[in-house]
C-alpha cells in the first residue's frame, strides 16, 4: 500500500504544479479584466471569458501528468527524461510569464512573440515526450491546439489595438524629401 499512496502523491503534485501558476496567473487576470481588458477590441472568434478557466485548468492537469509519466518511464532527470523535462520546465516559465506581459503590462506586441516562442516549446516538448512515453506526448496535442489559437487570438487582438502608423516609404520618399506626406 505505501508504494501506491507514494504514486498517487507523485501524480497530485505533478498535476498541482502548473495549476500553481495558473492559480497565481487567475488572479492577475482578475485584476484586468473589468478595466483595460474590456476597453480592447477583440476578434470575432475570441471565446467567452467563462472558457479559459476550465480550458487552462484541463490543460495544466494534462501536461502535469504527462510529466509524471515522462518522469517515470524515462528515468526522472537522470534519465532520458532530462531533455524532456527540460524543455516541460522551459515551457511551464513561458506559459506562466504571458498573463503578465498580457495583462499586468499590457504589452500586446510582446505577448504575442511570448506566446510564439510558448507554442514552439510547448511543440517541441510534446515531440521530446513522445520518444519517452506516447501517452504523454498525445496529452499535449490539445495543449499546442490551443497555444496556436491563443497565439492568432493574441495577434489579431495587438493589430485590433495598435494604432496605425506608417512604418514604411517608398523610394522616392527616402531619396527625395519633398515628396514625403
Amino acid at each position: 500500500m505505501p508504494t501506491e499512496y507514494g504514486t498517487i502523491a507523485k501524480v497530485a503534485a505533478a498535476v498541482v504544479l502548473p495549476q500553481l501558476g495558473g492559480f497565481v496567473n487567475g488572479y492577475i487576470t482578475r485584476q484586468e479584466i473589468r478595466g483595460w481588458y474590456q476597453q480592447l477590441t477583440f476578434p470575432s472568434f475570441r471565446p467567452p471569458n467563462w472558457v479559459f478557466g476550465p480550458v487552462w485548468t484541463s490543460l495544466y492537469a494534462g501536461m502535469g501528468y504527462a510529466s509524471y509519466r515522462v518522469w517515470k518511464e524515462g528515468g526522472g532527470l537522470d534519465g532520458t527524461a532530462r531533455i524532456p523535462l527540460m524543455l516541460y520546465g522551459a515551457q511551464l516559465a513561458l506559459n506562466w510569464a504571458w498573463t503578465p506581459i498580457f495583462f499586468r503590462y499590457h504589452q500586446l506586441k510582446w505577448s504575442v512573440v511570448e506566446i510564439l516562442a510558448l507554442t514552439g516549446t510547448v511543440a517541441a516538448t510534446g515531440v521530446a515526450f513522445y520518444g519517452v512515453d506516447r501517452l504523454a506526448g498525445l496529452l499535449f496535442v490539445p495543449y499546442f491546439a490551443w497555444c496556436t489559437f491563443a497565439s492568432v487570438l493574441n495577434y489579431y487582438m495587438y493589430k485590433l489595438n495598435t494604432p496605425a502608423s506608417k512604418t514604411t516609404a517608398t523610394i522616392e520618399e527616402i531619396h527625395d524629401p519633398a515628396k514625403k506626406k
